[in-house]
């Protein structure tokens, strides 16, 4: 993410992302939000653990004298489903794991696509994140090799690794199975930029509300709040914002007790959390869960913060399972390596690569203005220190943003979903690019169907408020990745 602070995590609650994620997962928003599956085993396909000699830092010089070159390893887990996989020349399918604990593979459309084509499905679970970490402690010392650019090396170098150990299995020598890559949010961009950079190893990639475009301050998040509220709905989001600044002023503890937020401190911790709130009912497909209170309360002429208080506590960290201290600045301090570490992660990531500072618009906004750029290099450096700050001009010119100069590569997007603008929304030759507009469309509604959280079985689009829209974006994907991988095929390579 997560594209990526609805973090792209609630890993002990079974959170995926993530969704990268990257609300906060992207994921995504910069706070890691990871869908929440049931303890159900229909949620996954596997939960079974595999694990992989990684290497830590693949950038590290390569020199004749070794003990001056790091050749430091890490275990990485990862998890391989093969119920559908047509033994031995079907393709394997290599889903992304994004900013989160990766438990397993979900069963979401990705299933379905793996079954039609007789593959087997992979993933690798992101470095640093679950139980991927290479150190003890996630000091920002040791969070340097926490990158995009070392997560795409990771997985080529377990794509190699992967394709070997089957060839071993088969007794075969440099056989070659077609790959193709899925990612949704962040993971969705790490599957574009996997394409783009190792073309060789892919026949072709899916970027789901892949956010491939690093934004400092990223107002276009806000204004499709608003847009995708509507104006009944803004309008009244809006007035509880002003309520909420003017509150703060003057009744600061008892207004953050109400929403059960007394632990912030901060302020701008406080308003983040408020603003991430309304985000994710159109993020992932729940608007009515969100617009219908407010709207009716407004009508009835109740009073707008107790109302949007219970939405905050019943709904977004009662159904949704968000936790507040996601929110709270001393725990993204924390650097324990624990189920909560996915938090202090995403931040970093956030502060040295992508930033997606979701900043009010100086007109008409949604959030509080007090979400500011001040507030979001504040916190970069109050969390991790001097000197960390968002390299966006370089990442775009590593990556090329939207003007990603790629191939094979298919984009989707859901019509509600803030992430989109830091998504390819515009098609170019080899590069389809799809917007599933319906009411309920949100982040990753190609794989995860409607809502988008918590996760619908196979990714069904049968509770979309337009099914068929989703079901034409489907079969465009199909047709694409029956060429691509028909195209390595006749080549006689996994990828061209």
């Amino acid at each position: 993410m997560g594209m990526m602070r609805l973090s792209k995590c609630l890993v002990s609650l079974l959170f995926l992302v993530a969704l990268s994620g990257f609300s906060h997962g992207f994921v995504m928003s910069p706070r890691t939000l990871l869908n929440r599956f049931s303890q159900n085993s229909n949620y996954y396909l596997t939960t079974e653990e595999h694990w992989f000699d990684q290497t830590l830092d693949h950038y590290s010089p390569y020199v004749i004298l070794y003990t001056l070159s790091d050749h430091r390893q890490f275990k990485q887990r990862y998890y391989e489903f093969l119920d559908y996989f047509q033994v031995p020349d079907g393709p394997i399918f290599l889903k992304i794991c994004g900013e989160s604990s990766c438990n397993g593979i979900s069963n979401d459309y990705l299933g379905v696509l793996a079954k039609k084509f007789g593959a087997a499905v992979v993933s690798l679970e992101h470095r640093y994140y679950g139980k991927s970490s290479p150190f003890k402690s996630h000091t920002t010392e040791n969070l340097k090799y926490l990158s995009s650019k070392q997560a795409l090396f990771d997985l080529a170098v377990f794509r190699q690794w992967y394709q070997e150990s089957l060839n071993l299995k088969r007794n075969k020598t440099g056989a070659e199975n077609s790959w193709f890559v899925f990612g949704i949010s962040y993971s969705g961009a790490l599957s574009a930029w996997f394409r783009l950079k190792f073309p060789h190893l892919t026949c072709g990639s899916l970027a789901s509300s892949g956010v491939v475009l690093a934004v400092y301050n990223y107002t276009d998040f806000d204004k499709q709040v608003g847009e995708s509220a509507g104006p009944e709905c803004k309008a009244v989001l809006q007035e509880i914002t002003e309520l909420v600044d003017r509150s703060l002023e003057s009744n600061r503890k008892e207004l953050k007790k109400q929403f059960g937020a007394a632990e912030l401190e901060i302020d701008g911790d406080f308003l983040y959390f408020l603003a991430d709130a309304a985000v994710i009912a159109f993020q992932y497909g729940n608007p009515d869960a969100l617009c219908t209170p407010l709207v009716e309360a407004k009508k009835a002429g109740e009073d707008l913060v107790a109302v949007y208080a219970k939405y905050v506590k019943d709904f977004y960290v009662g159904t949704f399972g968000v936790s507040v201290e996601t929110y709270n600045q001393n725990h993204l301090k924390n650097t324990a390596v624990n189920e909560g570490s996915s938090d202090r992660l995403w931040w970093f990531q956030v502060c040295t690569e992508v930033a997606y500072f979701q900043v009010a618009p100086s007109n008409d906004s949604v959030r509080s203005s007090k979400i500011n750029t001040k507030y979001h290099l504040d916190l970069c450096k109050n969390v991790f220190g001097e000197g960390i700050y968002p390299e966006v001009d370089m990442t775009n010119i590593y990556y090329g943003g939207t003007k990603i100069a790629g191939s094979k590569i298919v984009f989707t997007n859901g019509s509600q979903d803030p992430w989109r603008h830091a998504s390819k929304q515009t098609s170019s030759p080899d590069m389809p690019s799809y917007i599933i507009t319906c009411h309920n469309c949100g982040h990753g509604t190609d794989m995860r169907g409607c809502p988008q959280s918590p996760l619908s079985i196979e990714g069904n689009a049968q509770n979309c408020s337009a099914p068929d829209a989703v079901n034409k974006v489907r079969q465009k994907m199909i047709e694409h990745i029956d060429l691509w991988l028909a195209e390595c095929k006749g080549t006689g390579r996994s990828s061209m």
